[in-house]
């Protein structure tokens, strides 16, 4: 049976549905179109912040990003300019950049700007007098008042650190114009991207001055080892070892072999232990500039220099010191600080080792007769730059075959461990007594003082004074 379709009749509501169906997409289209024009806005903020953040990272010249600051402010904001005021470290602010779409209002905008930046640059002490406002809130209201009625003013601070640097404008002539918290935003943001920049770069000199600051150490480092001996010279009947280990680069530890006569010394032919240098006294000194660095450092220079000039004179032990000790005083007491110094000169022919103290740590003589140590010290020295009229006395002693001298500075006796206990004289008389009773080379008496003050300290410890230790021994046989 064939099917028969059935006709029927439209019912009245289906007939109106059908008529109203153009008038029930316009407000779908309308939506769609917000919904793109949002999304291309959200596309070209997107663009232009990444943009920025590409600049960031690629610029090396932070005046080059600052040029881009206002542009990237008017243009997410979608404003008709921007401007970018920094405040200087010397207290002035400066108009840095200044963006606007007519070249005519960008012309008559830097004017009325740079007007203001000059007047708050002349006035700024007198603000704080005149208007209880801060130098933020002041510039606001003169850029406010000089743009008029007609021009609506937005700004933001610019933060680094927590501590504002200067202020981002943005400006608009439309009078529909709105400021969303969006646009709010978006400044910000700009603003926070420019203050990381600023960070940067300070970040950037900071670590090239701090560059050229290590080299310059590293050049008086090197001056300084140069100026100490590099090696021990050849004395007739005794042998000598030393070391300078400083808590710095550059230390204030001193010490130092002089000949009393160059004359003789440049007859030496290297290597002959009865050459003429030998037989000549020779003085041994060691010092300690009271501090530590570079102004120690170039005390411990001058103070090398004169005293070797002063040797020449042949003066006795006490009057070196005094002479030394007038000819610095003016110098040492304008830096504040001061010189500890045991001068002492040798005679090999007699075995005499004469000597005078300004104020430093006594030498220790272990006498290998009787295995006696004794402290080698003077009375009444002062310190080198405390009076220039402080006297120094002459002491003197005569050595035997075996006896063994340490010069030494603070830096043994202050050595701390980790319970804060000082390693003191008391433990380096013992430990010299012991090393003594040991070894019989003075290289190898240095090396085990040195090893049982870093043992007591810890090995993972670093000197907190520089450590400079002379050890010179009677040789037992010609």
């Amino acid at each position: 049976m064939t099917a028969v379709p059935i006709y029927r009749q439209p019912s009245s509501n289906t007939s109106a549905t059908d008529s109203n169906k153009p008038a029930d997409t316009k407000p779908v289209l309308a939506l769609k179109e917000l919904v793109a024009s949002l999304y291309r806005e959200q596309n070209k903020i997107q663009n232009l912040l990444s943009s920025l953040g590409f600049a960031l990272r690629s610029f090396n010249n932070l005046n080059q990003f600052l040029e881009l600051t206002p542009l990237m402010a008017a243009r997410v904001t979608d404003a008709d300019g921007g401007a970018l005021i920094l405040f200087k470290s010397n207290g002035r602010i400066s108009l840095e950049q200044l963006h606007c779409q007519d070249n005519q209002v960008t012309g008559q905008l830097r004017r009325e700007l740079e007007q203001i930046v000059r007047q708050l640059n002349v006035s700024d002490h007198q603000i704080s007098d005149n208007f209880p406002l801060s130098l933020p809130e002041y510039l606001d209201r003169q850029i406010r008042q000089a743009l008029g009625t007609t021009i609506q003013l937005y700004s933001t601070p610019v933060l680094v650190k927590n501590t504002e640097r200067g202020r981002l404008y943005v400006f608009s002539s439309d009078p529909e114009y709105i400021w969303t918290q969006t646009r709010r935003k978006l400044l910000q943001l700009v603003a926070d991207q420019t203050a990381v920049a600023i960070a940067n770069n300070e970040l950037t000199i900071e670590l090239r001055s701090k560059e050229r600051q290590d080299r310059e150490l590293e050049i008086a480092s090197e001056i300084q080892l140069r100026l100490l001996p590099r090696k021990c010279p050849l004395i007739k009947g005794v042998d000598l070892a030393a070391s300078c280990k400083t808590a710095n680069r550059v230390g204030g530890d001193y010490y130092d072999f002089i000949p009393t006569n160059y004359d003789q010394l440049s007859q030496t032919t290297e290597g002959k232990v009865e050459s003429p240098a030998a037989c000549v006294p020779w003085s041994i000194v060691i010092g300690d500039v009271m501090g530590k660095g570079v102004p120690a450092g170039l005390i411990m220079t001058m103070t090398r220099g004169m005293l070797r000039a002063e040797v020449l004179n042949r003066h006795t032990p006490a009057q070196i010191l005094e002479h030394l000790n007038r000819v610095m005083f003016a110098d040492l007491e304008n830096s504040h600080r001061f010189v500890t110094l045991f001068y002492s000169e040798y005679d090999p022919q007699s075995r005499i080792l004469s000597y005078s103290n300004a104020a430093h740590h006594p030498p220790l003589l272990w006498q290998a007769s009787t295995g006696v140590i004794q402290r080698l010290d003077t009375e009444g020295g002062m310190l080198i730059g405390l009076d220039p009229e402080s006297q120094y006395e002459n002491a003197q002693i005569e050595l035997a075959p075996g006896d063994t001298i340490i010069y030494y500075t603070d830096g043994f006796t202050d050595a701390v461990n980790q319970s804060g206990e000082r390693f003191d004289e008391e433990n380096l008389i013992r430990v010299f007594q012991q090393a003594c009773q040991n070894y019989e080379h003075p290289q190898a008496i240095l090396d085990d003082l040195f090893d049982k003050v870093n043992a007591f300290t810890g090995s993972d410890k670093t000197n907190s004074d520089d450590m400079t230790l002379v050890v010179m021994k009677v040789k037992s046989q010609e």
